[in-house]
């Protein structure tokens, strides 16, 4: 079981706001210990680009040329 799937989502806690309007996110991020912010990051990146540990890998980037 991934961090995907044990994560919840409090909607009682969603918010709209102008864009315009000050956030107070940068403040409640600053409480949270460095370690904190790493594995909320680390779950963001998981939710957006999917996480399958079987397949993934790093991608292939040297390839072998022939001389002339």
């Amino acid at each position: 079981m991934n961090a995907v799937e044990t994560a919840r989502l409090d909607r009682s806690a969603f918010q709209v706001v102008a864009l315009d309007e000050a956030a107070d996110d940068q403040a409640y991020w600053r409480t949270k210990s460095p370690g904190q912010r790493m594995e909320a990051l680390e779950l963001m990146r998981q939710i957006i680009y999917g996480y399958d540990p079987a397949t993934t890998r790093l991608q292939r980037i040297l390839e072998v040329a022939e001389l002339e």
